[in-house]
């Protein structure tokens, strides 16, 4: 019997079948592992305590023994009045950051980008994004601090002027803001490495015909830089938008003091003060639950006016 000798193989020349299906990049699955495996037991096994806001939850009993109350949790909460106030600063707060403290690393990259002596910028860019790692117990230290109306430098500097002290902690009308730009020069460094890292992926020849064309460096930053960014930016907003109702927990708790719970008091406060000052878990549960539903929903709805717009959106 004959052979083709053009298919057969040289002697002394094996060949092996290339890997196929999850064989071929086993090497990304194991390196995807970890942060899989991190995802689901912190992020989807705890969601599992969402049935906490539909039961008349008994720590004794447990999770699973607790009676059904469907969703009675909800209407005394939406009864409550302290809830509209709290869903009320909890948006005011967040979208006070939106409107003021999301543009900040934008502007903060576009800036860093054009400085030209390169040690200077990262010198710049190392002491603006080194508060990110500072913890909000820390800053909220130094605000009390720097903001006190007998020993702080900021109080001493109106008093040198001839101006009575004020009491920046405790003013209703301050407060929210201190909460913005606090939060502006705790993060803004850092939101910028993002945007800076898209800025170096535009092409460089772009920025060569536009001198040609004889644009300046704000008609570069507007035409060339700004547009750039769209997709980052879009994106970036997305995400946003969709942790509308997280307000900053962490800061809030630390800064805020009875005095001003009118105008700081946010969902997270609350329902931690609640949670743990009169024990309703069911309660605090259900306003928990009704935040993520409320975030899932804006970001769905942003997701799909990107879109429409042209832009990729996140999913």
């Amino acid at each position: 019997m004959r052979t083709n000798s053009s298919t057969a193989p040289p002697v002394g020349v094996t060949t092996k079948r290339p890997k196929q299906g999850f064989m071929k990049y086993l090497d990304l699955y194991l390196m995807v592992l970890p942060a899989l495996v991190f995802l689901i037991i912190f992020k989807y096994v705890p969601m599992y305590g969402v049935v906490i806001a539909f039961k008349d939850y008994n720590i004794i009993q447990g999770v699973m023994n607790s009676k059904w109350v469907g969703f009675q949790h909800f209407q005394e909460l939406f009864a409550f009045d302290e809830f509209p106030n709290v869903v009320r600063n909890t948006l005011l707060i967040s979208l006070m950051k939106l409107v003021i403290g999301f543009p900040a690393p934008i502007l903060l990259a576009l800036l860093l980008n054009e400085l030209r002596l390169a040690v200077f910028q990262r010198a710049v860019q190392t002491v603006t994004y080194l508060p990110h790692f500072i913890s909000w117990v820390v800053v909220g230290g130094m605000a009390v601090d720097l903001l006190s109306p007998s020993s702080g430098i900021v109080n001493k500097i109106i008093q040198a002027f001839g101006f009575e002290p004020i009491f920046f902690l405790s003013d209703e009308r301050l407060f929210r803001w201190i909460l913005v730009w606090s939060d502006i020069w705790k993060e803004a460094g850092w939101g910028a490495i993002v945007y800076l890292a898209a800025l170096i992926g535009i092409n460089e020849e772009l920025f060569q015909a536009a001198t040609v064309d004889g644009a300046g460096r704000f008609k570069q930053i507007w035409h060339v830089s700004l547009p750039g960014l769209t997709s980052t930016i879009v994106v970036l907003l997305l995400l946003r938008l969709g942790h509308v109702l997280d307000a900053g927990f962490e800061q809030v708790l630390v800064m805020y003091h009875p005095a001003v719970y009118e105008v700081a008091d946010i969902i997270d406060t609350y329902v931690f003060r609640v949670g743990l000052g009169t024990m309703q878990f069911g309660l605090t549960t259900a306003a928990g639950l009704f935040k993520s539903v409320i975030g899932c929903v804006l970001l769905i709805l942003a997701n799909m006016l990107a879109r429409k717009m042209g832009e990729e959106g996140v999913f």
